[in-house]
């Protein structure tokens, strides 16, 4: 097996055609807005968004950098305007896997009935006391039907080149041959030299049998370089227990998840970076909110300033906005503060503006880095 590239090795963007490229599932998101789904009908928002394919958005759209993504969707008018709304964050969609209408027996072909769909979600945001809530449409969609040697990772780590390689908990539970394409993913990437992350994003709506979920993800975390995970994640996805109180303060809950990372440090060295955002959520509309990293072979850890009580509009895709701004950092040659302030700020702004994605540009995110560290207010800017 080919060593696990750390991040201090990723390679120069002139040896590659991709900065960043992410694998895993993309839905279609329908946003009731302020009304509850079972309530909604007219006004709803209709966005694009996946747990790991949400990374090469924020790459591409706030950052600038060169992304592509690696999923399947139905050839019909839902999956081309998904692919369309990735296109517009300007990511490369030339690797999705299409399947047709045409019911003709190939590998990749359905039929208009909707035996096999494009995978849908109704988010509704939440309001105060009432939490956030999302209704999946999922199992029968192309992305859980992929499996090894769909992609030709010998061509596109190989002669294309990228430099960071993503995928997550999410893909590797959602179907039955999964876990073993990111595994064959991630050992290609190391193969040819490219830098691999993963956030194990634990759903149990997606794989409830959590004995089932660690040992899938304990097969795919010995061939990562970067690793994301909070302490739910590390116990559900991992089965590593952190010894704190569900809503314990940043404070009381830092140093309990230290001594998880350590251990889970402790029993995968191909890992040179852990990390994760916190969020203290009052309400549905409030939150705390802080990451950390941890450099493991230099023994230090980065933490961002807290950012306290601030109001939110919509929740998902602030781990996702986390990752992609760390990662950012690194291929833009930022030591690890700026990688941890980055991806706080990024994590921080994507839950300011509706849908899983992010609205913003790089400017924008070193603004509140600035305003953050400063401990800042806000002010218009005319």
């Amino acid at each position: 097996m080919a060593e696990v590239v750390k991040y201090q090795n990723i390679k120069p963007a002139d040896k590659c055609s991709y900065d960043g490229v992410s694998m895993g599932e993309v839905m279609l998101r329908l946003d009731p807005r302020d009304v509850p789904t079972a309530r909604a009908r007219d006004s709803i928002r209709v966005s694009q968004g996946g747990g790991e394919t949400n990374v090469s958005c924020g790459l591409a759209y706030t950052f600038g950098l060169r992304t592509a993504v690696l999923t399947a969707l139905v050839e019909d008018p839902i999956g081309e305007n998904i692919r369309n709304q990735m296109r517009e964050a300007g990511v490369d969609t030339s690797k999705i896997i299409w399947w047709n209408t045409k019911n003709d027996g190939s590998r990749y072909s359905t039929n208009q009935k909707g035996g096999l769909h494009n995978g849908i979600n109704f988010t509704y945001s939440g309001s105060g006391v009432i939490p956030s809530n999302t209704t999946y449409y999922r199992d029968h969609s192309p992305a859980t039907l992929l499996q090894p040697g769909d992609f030709d990772f010998d061509t596109l780590f190989g002669k294309e080149g990228v430099r960071i390689f993503n995928t997550g908990g999410i893909l590797t539970l959602i179907g039955p041959h999964t876990a073993d394409l990111a595994i064959e993913a991630a050992k290609k990437a190391a193969e040819y030299g490219t830098f691999v992350s993963a956030d194990l994003n634990y759903r149990s709506k997606v794989e409830p049998d959590k004995s089932k979920a660690r040992a899938i993800n304990n097969r795919l975390a010995p061939y990562l370089g970067f690793l994301v995970g909070n302490d739910s994640d590390l116990s559900d996805a991992l089965g590593y227990e952190t010894k704190s109180s569900k809503n314990a303060p940043f404070k009381d809950w830092l140093p309990a998840y230290k001594e998880t990372i350590l251990k889970v440090a402790g029993d995968f060295p191909n890992l040179s970076l852990i990390g994760t955002q916190w969020r203290g959520a009052h309400n549905a509309d409030l939150i705390s909110w802080c990451s950390v990293i941890y450099d493991t072979k230099n023994d230090t850890w980065y933490t961002a300033p807290m950012r306290e009580n601030v109001p939110i509009r919509d929740r998902t895709g602030g781990g996702d906005s986390f990752a992609s701004g760390v990662l950012a950092a690194l291929l833009k040659g930022k030591d690890l503060e700026t990688a941890v302030n980055w991806g706080a700020a990024h994590g921080m702004l994507v839950q300011e503006v509706p849908g899983d994605v992010t609205m913003v540009n790089q400017a924008q995110v070193e603004a509140e880095v600035k305003r953050a560290l400063a401990g800042g207010g806000v002010k218009a800017s005319r």
